[in-house]
């Protein structure tokens, strides 16, 4: 099984904008669960926002509400994360998770996703 595959990411400087994308090849994507999460140097990986099978339901972590868009084409099998006015405490490796468990409440757990992608380094300069 391939796993999923992250690209677009870079240096940006605070203000900026930058759109990362993760492909999904091989899979039924439109079944899955899926969402970005990031780890910043020296932390855990965190939360950042999920987007349910449809697009319908999307949650986003308060640090980056109001900034970060996540949308996903079906048919392209490909999920996206636009994030604008970046910080640079934005800088973090992204990973993209994909689940295929219904829908529950603890989507904001990394545990509970079953793919993830190698990870892109996005880097936000002061």
């Amino acid at each position: 099984q391939v796993p999923p595959v992250e690209s677009g990411g870079g240096l940006v400087q605070a203000g900026g904008s930058l759109k990362i994308s993760c492909s999904t090849p091989g899979r039924t994507f439109s079944d899955a669960i899926t969402a970005w999460f990031r780890q910043p140097p020296g932390k855990e990986r965190e939360f950042v926002a999920v987007i349910s099978k449809s697009g319908v339901i999307i949650y986003y972590a308060d640090s980056v509400n109001g900034r970060f868009i996540i949308t996903r084409d079906n048919a392209l099998n490909t999920l996206y994360l636009q994030m604008n006015n970046l910080k640079p405490e934005d800088t973090a490796v992204y990973y993209c998770g994909a689940r295929f468990a219904p829908w529950t409440s603890d989507y904001h757990f990394s545990s509970s996703y079953e793919y993830w992608g190698q990870g892109i380094q996005v880097t936000v300069s002061s």
